[in-house]
């Protein structure tokens, strides 16, 4: 739609192709990025495409053809006021304010919450976002803005930008941003955190089950009593879990994310379901490895958190525990199912665990994962040389390559190598120039992947689809 926007406001005409259900998600897209009257029709989900086509080509043509009325010429985007006060009355009555709900037509049918998750919320009373207001230096006034351009964000955004809440492209105030914060049950000792979340401006994306993650580095987890070990990912936390659901919110109430409407996420994702934001352990570190802050640009002292919103579009979340004994078995004297799996049996360890990992990772899906290890299994790979991430992600990178006769049955290339009319990063050439068992990687480069290490004793390790490309960093500090 930004590429549309521009054609559009060049005087262009345009022609959005979507289908029936998706009427309501295209005009708050085009209201979003001020074409609010964009011209769309219809395809079928269920005619062959040839037959489609048929169908629709000849009225778009006209349309593309015909020029833009005066009407269609205006451009603007709506953003509702910025309203301090949205309910007055009793405490009752407040809970029952923010319980309403809404009739969500096709593809719902049900009725959504329209200012909560669906779950019950702390109501923001005057005083409790004053005394939230506390754990931040920065004015309840202040628009929100881009503190750092170290982020990731595709060099779209520069620093002082406002901040762009998606999928509405709203903005908001530090006062709005610890309004979220009282309903989510947070304290004032983490509205930085929830600050530097919200600079992420709370991207939900769409068709699977996108999943949002965040992952603290830095003093500030243990300043405020973050949960590193055992469950962290789960429940229980008074910190983690209040700071992870402030994520929901904020897309809810500061741009309007609704599904079936500009949320088209076929099955949603559980993780979404109260949030999830865990920390870094940094003293299970290996030696010689780099936190997360570090490998961001950011100093060893210093605390951010990485916004994880990719999560589960394409490969989804998994989880790998070894069998009890088993992992420990391999490792110490080359003994079981794992180390006959390694072609290491009988040999003492350590040993890379991570081969017998990964032949599965690529089986559906391409590209970077995210690794979350125990700090065990982290030292592990350091002793059997991998004396830094960036020598396992080169590992990783390796490891990922295929001939293209398997790369080419895979979904997203047809995508991503414009129908393979595109040049092969690695050879110069184009696609079609290759022969079937050329060597392409899965991973499109080493910093792709990304290793955290966090996590209780058990060996375990969870891997989150997406990679760090999908996953900007931002500084907690700047908003103290």
């Amino acid at each position: 739609m930004p590429y549309i926007a521009e054609l559009e406001k060049a005087g262009i005409p345009t022609v959005t192709v979507d289908f029936a259900d998706q009427d309501e998600m295209v005009k708050q897209e085009a209201l979003s990025q001020g074409i609010p009257n964009v011209r769309f029709m219809h395809a079928s989900r269920i005619l062959p495409g040839p037959e489609d086509v048929e169908i629709f080509i000849e009225p778009m043509l006209e349309e593309l053809t015909r020029p833009l009325t005066e009407k269609e010429k205006e451009s603007g985007r709506w953003e509702p006021p910025q309203q301090r006060i949205l309910f007055e009355g009793t405490l009752d009555e407040a809970e029952a304010f923010y319980q309403q709900t809404k009739d969500i037509p096709s593809p719902v049918e049900a009725p959504l919450s329209v200012y909560t998750d669906g779950l019950p919320i702390r109501v923001p009373t005057e005083e409790r976002v004053r005394e939230m207001l506390t754990g931040t230096s920065h004015a309840p006034d202040e628009l929100l803005t881009l503190h750092s351009e170290r982020l990731g964000i595709r060099g779209q955004r520069r620093q002082g930008d406002a901040v762009l809440f998606q999928p509405m492209n709203w903005k908001a105030t530090v006062e709005k941003v610890a309004t979220i914060a009282v309903m989510a049950g947070c304290k004032p000792e983490h509205l930085p955190l929830v600050l530097a979340i919200a600079e992420s401006g709370c991207p939900i994306g769409t068709t699977n089950f996108p999943s949002q993650v965040m992952c603290v580095s830095g003093p500030i987890a243990k300043e405020i009593k973050m949960n590193t070990g055992c469950g962290h990912l789960g429940p229980g936390s008074p910190v983690n879990g209040p700071i992870g659901r402030t994520y929901q919110l904020m897309a809810i109430n500061l741009s309007g994310a609704t599904p079936g409407v500009n949320r088209m996420s076929s099955h949603g994702s559980p993780l979404n379901n109260g949030g999830v934001c865990f920390a870094e352990n940094t003293d299970g570190l290996p030696s010689a490895w780099r936190g997360l802050n570090e490998e961001s640009g950011f100093r060893k002292d210093e605390s951010v958190v990485m916004v994880m919103s990719g999560i589960g579009n394409h490969g989804g979340m998994l989880g790998h525990q070894f069998s009890p004994g088993g992992y420990r078995a391999t490792q110490k004297s080359g003994h079981g199912g794992i180390a006959r799996r390694l072609d290491v049996k009988g040999q003492p360890g350590p040993h890379n665990w991570l081969e017998y990992l990964f032949p599965a990772l690529w089986s559906t899906m391409e590209g970077g994962w995210i690794l979350i290890m125990v700090p065990e299994m982290a030292q592990h790979l350091n002793d059997i040389g991998f004396k830094s991430k960036d020598e396992v992600y080169e590992w990783i990178y390796r490891k990922s390559f295929e001939p293209v006769k398997n790369y080419k049955n895979r979904s997203w290339p047809d995508l991503t190598t414009n129908g393979w009319m595109g040049i092969e990063k690695t050879s110069g050439k184009h696609w079609k120039e290759l022969p079937e068992d050329y060597l392409v990687p899965v991973v499109s480069e080493p910093t792709e992947s990304c290793i955290i290490v966090a996590g209780g004793q058990e060996e375990a390790c969870v891997q989150l689809s997406g990679g760090r490309f999908n996953a900007p960093v931002f500084s907690i500090d700047a908003w103290r």
